[in-house]
């Protein structure tokens, strides 16, 4: 073997992406013990003025709504039982899985007093929606930890503990269907009690069913990512017939968000600020034009569907569509302080993320994930 080849080979040996990923996980624990220790004013640029940032904007409202593909296909494949999508099924799952953990996770560093992050099982405030979205979000982690669960039962080889979650998995999906319906638009609830601070294109008292109803566009599309990401990097075969279908599916539902949000702007008189020329209104027509009229025509047309990269691409632009959406909701279209995320919240924010890949890369590694295919 020459030089040459051997530092090629040694080069493919060599996990680079897993340790840039180690990397920044450090770095996120470093700088999330730092908050630990110093509290939210030393280790981020909140404030009174502007208590919810990046944590909430991006690793809650983001985060749970590109989670929501783990109750869109489990309603998919057990209670309409399409059974075609049952390969997609496990994966998918586990990517919900992982993206309400990362909720979590940036939940306990954004709260004040972190280790109070119990107190909403004890002391409930049942006029805040807030104690409805936390619930929820803890008991829908819990569900989609037994779902993961029967994956893991089963590359283990416990038998017994499998057929017990196999047996429970029907109550589980419809319990993580109806626990995602009610925090999925609880979400939008918050902005509707808090309507005096959002801007006029996006106040409106139905953003509950708004960000319900994108939320759905978000798990199928995502999925649809998810799902050409794990087919590169686990070399298993995609079957691109299922994920033109999935685009259908979500071409249907943007065209049914985009009556929403036509409507629901209407209603709120939020159309003569359409063309104020203010930041706002051009977030907005961005929004719409480009994050649901764009990908919804794309998605309806079968060339699109048909191809693996044009699918792909156009899904990337709905779950892009959907990000702008909550960030135009609780960052852009939001009065308060001035605010710009600090490193130390990015670098948890990143180190989060970066630790959910590879946990994610270690199950797939070791667990029957796909179902065709032990990687």
């Amino acid at each position: 073997m020459t030089a040459k080849t051997e530092s090629v080979a040694v080069g493919r040996s060599i996990p680079w992406g897993r340790i840039f990923l180690w990397i920044f996980v450090v770095i996120g624990v470093f700088a999330g013990g730092y908050r630990m220790l110093h509290g939210l004013g030393a280790a981020t640029n909140l404030s009174d003025g502007r208590p919810w940032g990046l944590w909430i904007s991006f690793d809650v409202l983001c985060g749970v709504a590109l989670a929501a593909g783990g109750f869109t296909m489990g309603a998919i494949v057990k209670i309409f039982h399409i059974r075609k999508f049952y390969p997609i099924l496990r994966p998918t799952v586990l990517t919900a899985f992982l993206g309400y953990a990362m909720a979590a996770g940036s939940i306990v560093f954004d709260i004040g007093i972190p280790w109070r992050i119990w107190h909403p099982i004890v002391y409930h405030n049942w006029h805040s929606p807030m104690l409805e979205v936390a619930l929820c979000v803890m008991t829908y982690l819990t569900v989609l930890a037994l779902e993961v669960s029967d994956v893991f039962f089963e590359g283990m080889g416990w038998k017994s503990l499998k057929r017990i979650i196999e047996g429970l998995m029907i109550p589980l999906v419809i319990l993580g269907i109806t626990l995602s319906t009610m925090h999925q638009s609880s979400l939008g609830t918050l902005y509707v009690l808090a309507s005096k601070r959002v801007f006029a294109l996006w106040k409106t008292g139905y953003l509950p069913l708004l960000f319900f109803t994108s939320a759905l566009v978000a798990g199928l599309t995502m999925t649809i990512l998810e799902s050409n990401w794990a087919a590169s990097a686990y070399d298993h075969e995609l079957d691109q017939k299922l994920m033109g279908d999935l685009g259908l599916y979500a071409a249907w539902v943007l065209l049914i968000y985009l009556v929403l949000k036509i409507a629901t702007l209407i209603g709120s008189g939020g159309v003569r600020y359409l063309f104020s020329g203010g930041l706002d209104s051009v977030l907005y027509w961005i929004e719409v034009l480009g994050g649901v009229v764009l990908p919804m025509v794309l998605l309806f047309m079968p060339s699109i569907r048909k191809s693996r990269r044009a699918l792909y691409r156009t899904a990337l632009i709905a779950v892009l569509g959907v990000v702008m959406n909550r960030f135009d909701v609780s960052f852009f279209g939001f009065a308060g302080a001035p605010y710009v995320p600090s490193w130390m919240e990015w670098a948890i924010t990143i180190g989060i993320i970066s630790a959910a890949i590879l946990f994610y890369d270690w199950f797939v590694r070791h667990f029957p994930v796909f179902e065709h295919k032990h990687v």
